[in-house]
């Protein structure tokens, strides 16, 4: 079971490592907390965000995402409820008064789940991640190496694995940022609001797209 080639790994692992490099709504949720109140609240956001994946992973295991690629009602609906809440989390940055991190300071627990909890929700409500799980998953089965569900999920939780060797070094960088900037409000101020409007251009985005 799980008997693979270097080759499969090689490129299934470089393919993972090049997908978590991509810039999208995930990325941009992560390091915009990192930014916005600091190194924790970041990893808030990266391990709300993997568990939104964990979400979609399972639904493509179960062959759950393929109701999105066939029914375009669901798809509808999942999108634009994705897209609104996009640009609400971009209202509500835009309409932020800046944040301000001392240094030792750290974020409250209840605000630390709050961002896990965006997290969760701005990766289960992107459509377009389910549809990526369904049509990149099955490229890496292999006929007689499993079930094809044990497959999935297999190389779908390695993508994540691989993610926690990505997104933390970004964040401990964008922690540096914040250092620099933890006692100008103005500067917080506008940070948010470029954060504001990069959410809901993203959800502009999502709106007025197509299934891929």
């Amino acid at each position: 079971m799980f008997d693979y080639t270097f080759t499969h790994w090689a490129t299934f692992l470089t393919a993972a490592f090049l997908l978590n490099l991509s810039p999208g709504p995930d990325m941009a949720f992560i390091l915009g907390q990192t930014a916005r109140r600091g190194i924790s609240s970041g990893f808030s956001a990266m391990f709300g965000i993997w568990s939104g994946a964990f979400v979609h992973v399972i639904f493509a295991a179960l062959g759950l995402s393929a109701i999105l690629a066939t029914s375009a009602l669901v798809f509808s609906i999942v999108k634009w409820i994705g897209a609104i809440y996009l640009i609400w989390l971009g209202i509500q940055a835009i309409r932020s008064e800046g944040v301000l991190i001392s240094a030792g300071e750290h974020t409250s627990s209840e605000g630390m789940a709050k961002i896990f909890k965006q997290g969760v929700w701005v990766d289960v409500l992107n459509p377009k991640v389910a549809l990526f799980f369904l049509a990149f998953l099955p490229q890496f089965t292999v006929e007689g190496a499993g079930p094809v569900s044990a497959q999935l999920f297999l190389h779908g939780v390695l993508i994540i694995v691989v993610a926690a060797f990505v997104e933390p070094p970004l964040i401990l960088i964008g922690g540096k940022l914040t250092a620099y900037l933890s006692n100008s409000r103005k500067v917080s101020r506008w940070m948010d609001r470029g954060l504001g409007a990069l959410f809901i251009g993203l959800g502009i985005k999502l709106a007025t797209t197509d299934k891929i």
